[in-house]
């Protein structure tokens, strides 16, 4: 049966495209993943490639034409479903009528880099009647937990995942019945459920080839998918156009190498696998196995990648707070009145900024070749935020220009957002330098791990009342935090950071010098 492809999100804000190719005809069969068409967006050449096995029955735009993003692209006959009357059957108890149509809801982008995404809660049932915008799910990718709205008004027909799964972007969600005017609403006829059957491989042996450049062309699924199996897909030959490699190409190549097992050339490999064999856990009814996933598994990937390829280095010192945590004791309740609420990281924020500007240096960032450097002129400063989804870096935008209410006014918002798991993309990008306030945890000293690709973090330990000596040589209380800095000592020495801490410090123990550099 017909089956509608329906234009994803391809783009940040793109809402239509240019039709530049179709690289497929009415009538060609298709595989999975492979390119139908290259389209231009204002920002870039795009490829967007087939999500099932099938034939192609129509192509919605011409060559030149512009193509609308949530509307169909092109029709496929879907191997492996059946007629339409099938597929309605199998949904719906009531009679096919010619004003009832289904629609997969297609998982758009959800974020830059983003391919998939965990299903933590379902907000609506199978049976459920439900409005256009209206809540259908949190997910949760790596970054940030997303809120996924509804297209149209209609019911829900079915979920293609339960909780805890994993969903592909660009792949059915869930599917909706819509009626009425959802139905005009909707560009898209009947779509049928997303349990469909891969076609079987051909018994005949396939002739492959390698690209003639020695370079793979293939979409990027296919490349994630060689790259999970640590396959090099330069080396994998392509039963495609012109050396184009597929899903089952790579199938192919892997039990083709799998069925020749090569010796163990040494004892210590044996001795490995033994040890492998016997580090199995014992099972105990009181553990539990869970999987690593969302934001704590790509904090996990962006720590090692941190740690592994940035030689830090850790610089230790004491800052006295007590002259401006009266100072902020004093503008405290005239804020609150206001809306705002004046914490210490507004001060500690600014300050930051303050001192970047003699030591533009820890606001760079270099490349991963380490032959360039470059300097930031806005001042994106991240402060971490222990969230219940783990770790989040926001960052506010454009610190020199903003006053300590501004940023203090960022401070609110983002922290809410992040303790929610609710922070926009665009707050976790470009931040140039951060802050991690452990100390409102416990602890007076940390080594702060950078969040690459900036060059320095600064670890803030908890408020202490300690005796210190006045310059009567007198003893007195005083408020003292220690701070830890981590650099990346490929760009930046200890005497850099001592000097750029004592700046910093100097604003935030003199007050009235942090305001005479703001004006």
């Amino acid at each position: 049966m017909a089956k509608e492809f329906i234009l994803p999100d391809i783009g940040e804000g793109i809402v239509e495209c240019e039709v530049v190719e179709w690289l497929v005809a009415v009538g060609d069969e298709v595989k999975e993943d492979q390119p139908i068409c290259d389209v231009m967006t204002d920002k870039a050449l795009v490829q967007i490639p087939a999500v099932h096995d099938g034939v192609i029955t129509t192509l919605h735009y011409q060559k030149g034409e512009i193509a609308k993003v949530h509307e169909p692209l092109f029709a496929m006959n879907v191997a492996g479903v059946g007629s339409v009357n099938d597929a309605e059957q199998t949904h719906t108890d009531t009679p096919p009528s010619n004003n009832v149509h289904f629609e997969d809801f297609i998982l758009p982008d959800i974020g830059e880099g983003i391919v998939e995404c965990e299903i933590v809660e379902w907000l609506v049932a199978q049976g459920d009647e439900i409005k256009e915008d209206q809540a259908v799910c949190d997910v949760m990718t790596d970054k940030a937990l997303v809120q996924i709205p509804a297209k149209y008004d209609g019911v829900v027909e079915k979920l293609y995942y339960q909780k805890g799964e994993i969903a592909q972007v660009h792949s059915p969600l869930f599917q909706m019945r819509l009626t009425g005017a959802g139905q005009q609403t909707s560009a898209t006829a009947l779509q049928p459920s997303n349990d469909v059957s891969s076609v079987t491989a051909p018994s005949e042996v396939v002739t492959t080839q390698l690209p003639k450049n020695g370079k793979a062309i293939a979409s990027p699924a296919v490349r994630r998918l060689a790259k999970e199996q640590d396959l090099d897909i330069n080396l994998i030959p392509g039963s495609g156009k012109n050396g184009r490699v597929y899903k089952e190409d790579i199938s192919r190549f892997t039990s083709q190498h799998n069925t020749i097992q090569p010796m163990v050339p040494s004892t210590a490999c044996s001795a490995t696998a033994n040890q492998a064999n016997t580090a199995a856990p014992t099972a105990h009814n009181n553990s539990r196995v869970e999987p690593i996933r969302g934001m704590k598994a790509a904090m996990a990937k962006q720590m090692v990648a941190s740690v592994s390829t940035i030689p830090h280095f850790t610089f230790s010192d004491e800052i006295d707070l007590t002259d401006i945590i009266a100072l902020r004791k004093e503008l405290k309740e005239q804020y609150a009145k206001d809306g705002i609420k004046l914490t210490m990281m507004p001060f500690f924020i600014k300050a930051l900024s303050l001192a970047i500007k003699e030591f533009p240096i820890v606001n760079s960032q270099v490349n991963e070749q380490c032959t360039e450097i470059t300097y930031f002129n806005d001042h994106n400063i991240g402060m971490a935020v222990d969230s219940k989804l783990g770790l989040l870096v926001p960052n506010i935008k454009s610190c020199q220009t903003k006053s300590i209410v501004e940023v203090a006014q960022e401070v609110t918002r983002l922290t809410n957002a992040a303790r929610e798991g609710r922070v926009s993309p665009d707050d976790l990008k470009a931040g140039t330098i951060s802050i991690s306030n452990i100390g409102a945890i416990g602890g007076t000293t940390a080594t702060p791990i950078i969040n690459k690709p900036e060059v320095a973090i600064v670890a803030l330990g908890k408020l202490q009342h300690l005796p210190r000596f006045d310059n009567e040589g007198n003893v007195v209380s005083r408020a003292i935090m220690q701070v830890s800095w981590s650099g990346d000592h490929r760009v930046i020495d200890g005497g850099t950071i001592a000097r750029f801490n004592n700046l910093w410090k100097a604003y935030l123990e003199n007050p009235a010098k942090m305001m005479m550099a703001m004006s």
